[in-house]
């Protein structure tokens, strides 16, 4: 009744308590005991286990766990936290040794407050009891026998003293005597026993005795080479004339397991760890999974279990110390069976054991494509347990690109790796050329920087690898800016291999100079600003916003001449104003009319020529014009080896204007005519280059025909850029006698192309 009580209490508790949290990830019955496993990110440090029954809550701590049969247990690698109890531990509500009860509180601490979790279990053996259980847990042994088993004073034990004071005891009064080697040390109660740290029971179905490990009252023996921890105890109690002796004997071994170097875990047992009974059975298993006969030898009388590393259950662990290691953990489960006249012993013992630190070794192969110039490195072989961090090439701290790049590398087993790929022509590569084989030789030092998880300990390994290949051609990267652009090639380092060209000219220093570019070179970098309005730029989408400005470059070799890159960049600029001739044959203009405006007018009523031809935009002060170089009324001349095309823009004059003059801006494009090509023979448009733009202004008298201009205002080309700037115009202005239109306004010119590219609409513009 009173068990039919508990087991109602013990259910309704269960109906109330808190639910099971995630963190729990086991509550399993075993074969002779209850396990509760617990995530340890869920747990942390400070979680502890209370045991409850009807009599109050007992914490379980050492060394009262180990008194009571329960044993809690840490596995950092798997990130577990266990507690075992014996089916026969002390708050267990038993019946008739097939049901066992338990209730447990599990106290985590969380946000500096206590959680308490109500974790009850009740659970039914599945194998048989045998007439003898030994365990032989990590912090206690435990000896249990079935009542039958009782031996009466009828056999005779050599132990036995006629003067113990035993006799004297009442009726059910038992005592516990232990012997330590041969020797024979004083019995005491069962109650002393107890407050000893050791547990005997003598009720129910069975009789159980329980010593933690290192006791006094144990002892160490060798059995067969092998040490093991003995513990041997005679219960006793005179019953009237009767006297009713027990041996108690557990012997376990010490083997804490060693590593062969053919790299295999060996444990060893003795075969029968005390005299008498005959060993029938072996299970071997590892956190819980049970094998037969696997890895298991027989040798003079001592049971060797030889255990791979990658056995399945086993547990690894990287540990970064200079360079990676790597130790091997197996929590062990062994049970044997013993068979003696009919009388079943069962041994179950458990151990962890652990190899000593090992070495890793990381593998590296070179799998580089040289066809493709790229160095491609596969590290393998890191374990799960161990990931990149960061990359360093030839010492410098590099961020993955294009031209670096990694990838993970799935591999068999529990391993993985990672697949390296770094372009020949990466900043970082070490390059040389050898004038002997003509070739540029490159070599890459490359320092993997690990980390291993989960304390983030860092570790490195460092790999060389070199190439030889054809000499790569530089790499030019293109910033905009607002005045131009900035040319950058870093791997300069061969310059002498290669040239840059601008059109058909090679951009040398001097050119460069006279052309009004920046030009920097070092052993290692080349730096090139190209002002915006500078020879070789080509313009397009022009606006009175905006335009866009194109420049390119080419990468020749500097022997023969071939081009074997082309580099383009384009950017938007603002626009002010600026006249365009393209090789088409139109002309673009944006000028500004603020200065020839007469009262009351604005730009959007400006005109050609043709009055018909008004700007296609403007704004206040400023008007775009786009336009047939043989349309809107332009004029053609021919003037030394050159074609000008020439219109105006200007304001018709109005009748009630008390204004005698009116100005005039003369817009012109000027071609080499050895650059036109059917010029007389279709009306089609077609030059190799652009045309030279100029603006310039001047003054006409009222009484004066629109259509009787005065003759073109010639200015000699400068021969070394084929076009002009403003200071070189004030130079040439001041040099020789020129003749004036009108008024003193000023004329300002710009460099202009001598090369086109086919299908591309090029511009030759003239600020203002």
């Amino acid at each position: 009744m009173a068990w039919v009580l508990y087991s109602w209490v013990l259910l309704l508790a269960s109906v109330l308590a808190e639910p099971i949290p995630d963190g729990v990830l086991d509550m399993e019955c075993h074969e002779r005991s209850f396990v509760i496993a617990v995530d340890l990110s869920f747990a942390g440090d400070d979680t502890r286990f209370e045991a409850v029954d009807e009599t109050g809550t007992y914490a379980i701590a050492e060394p009262y766990a180990a008194k009571c049969g329960y044993t809690v247990v840490s596995y950092p690698l798997t990130g577990r936290l266990e507690l075992r109890a014996s089916y026969f531990s002390c708050h267990t509500e038993k019946k008739e040794s097939q049901v066992f009860a338990f209730r447990f509180n599990m106290v985590v601490k969380q946000d500096h407050d206590e959680v308490v979790y109500v974790l009850n279990k009740t659970c039914s053996p599945s194998l048989e009891w045998s007439q003898r259980e030994v365990s032989c847990e990590v912090n206690y042994m435990e000896v249990s026998l079935k009542s039958e088993a009782l031996c009466t004073a009828g056999k005779e034990n050599k132990n036995w003293n006629v003067n113990n004071p035993a006799y004297g005891s009442s009726i059910f009064d038992w005592q516990v005597m232990f012997q330590r080697n041969e020797e024979q040390m004083m019995s005491m109660s069962l109650s002393d026993a107890r407050e000893q740290g050791y547990m005997v029971d003598v009720t129910g179905e069975r009789l159980l005795f329980r010593s933690p490990n290192g006791k006094p009252e144990s002892f160490i023996a060798t059995v067969d080479n092998i040490l093991v921890e003995v513990v041997h105890a005679t219960l006793f109690s005179r019953q009237r004339w009767l006297v009713v002796m027990v041996d108690l004997v557990a012997a376990c071994s010490m083997d804490q397991g060693s590593y062969e170097d053919s790299g295999q875990m060996v444990f060893q047992t003795p075969v029968a760890p005390y005299p008498g009974p005959d060993m029938a059975q072996i299970r071997v298993g590892f956190d819980g999974g049970l094998y037969e006969g696997e890895d298991l030898a027989v040798s003079n009388d001592t049971l060797l279990i030889t255990i791979p590393l990658d056995v399945n259950g086993g547990l690894r662990k990287s540990v970064a110390n200079g360079s990676l290691y790597e130790f091997y953990t197996f929590n062990l489960y062994l049970e044997q069976l013993f068979e003696e006249d009919e009388a079943e012993t069962r041994l179950r013992l458990r151990r962890t054991l652990t190899t000593p630190l090992l070495p890793h070794l990381l593998v590296t192969q070179n799998e580089s494509f040289i066809e493709e110039r790229i160095f491609q490195v596969e590290l393998g072989d890191v374990p799960e347990d161990v990931r990149l961090v960061s990359l360093r090439l030839n010492g410098q701290e590099v961020a993955f690109t294009n031209s670096c790049s990694v990838s993970d590398v799935i591999q068999p087993g529990r391993d993985h790796g990672y697949r390296l790929r770094v372009s020949f022509d990466h900043p970082a590569v070490m390059q040389q050329y050898s004038r002997a084989s003509k070739t540029m030789q490159y070599s890459l030092d490359i320092t993997f920087t690990l980390s291993v998880l989960p304390e983030n300990d860092l570790f490195y390994h460092t790999v060389r690898v070199t190439a030889e290949a054809g000499p790569s051609p530089p790499v030019l990267d293109a910033v905009c800016s607002e005045s131009g652009i900035h040319f950058t090639a870093k791997n300069w380092a061969f310059g002498f291999l290669w040239s840059l060209a601008v059109g058909s000219e090679v951009l040398t220093p001097e050119l460069a100079a006279r052309w009004g570019y920046q030009m920097t070179n070092s052993s290692q970098k080349l730096e090139l600003d190209v002002p915006v309005y500078s020879q070789g730029f080509h313009y397009e989408d022009i606006t009175l916003e905006q335009f866009l400005g194109t420049f390119e470059i080419l990468i020749k070799e500097q022997q023969t001449s071939t081009v074997l890159k082309t580099v383009t960049k384009t950017c938007p600029f603002p626009t002010t104003e600026l006249i365009v001739c393209s090789t088409d044959g139109r002309m673009t203009v944006v000028a500004n009319l603020s200065l020839l405006m007469p009262r009351n007018a604005t730009p959007a009523t400006s005109h050609l020529l043709d009055t018909s031809c008004g700007p296609l935009e403007a704004d206040d002060s400023r008007a775009l014009f786009s336009l047939s170089l043989i349309s809107c009324g332009s004029k053609i001349k021919l003037s030394e080896g050159n074609v000008i095309y020439q219109n105006e823009i200007f304001y018709s004059k109005n009748q009630t204007d008390s204004v005698d003059t009116y100005k005039r801006l003369v817009v012109q494009c000027l071609y080499p005519l050895e650059s036109l090509h059917r010029l007389f023979s279709m009306y089609r448009f077609d030059s190799d280059n652009p045309g030279l733009g100029k603006i310039s202004s001047k003054q006409i008298a009222a009484r004066v025909s629109t259509t009787a201009l005065p003759d073109l205002v010639t200015t000699t080309k400068t021969p070394q850029t084929g076009g002009y700037t403003s200071s070189q115009a004030r130079r040439n202005s001041a040099a020789r006698p020129q003749k004036r239109l009108g008024s003193k306004s000023g004329v300002r010119y710009v460099r202009v192309s001598k090369h086109g590219r086919k299908g591309v609409k090029e511009w030759n513009p003239i600020r203002i």
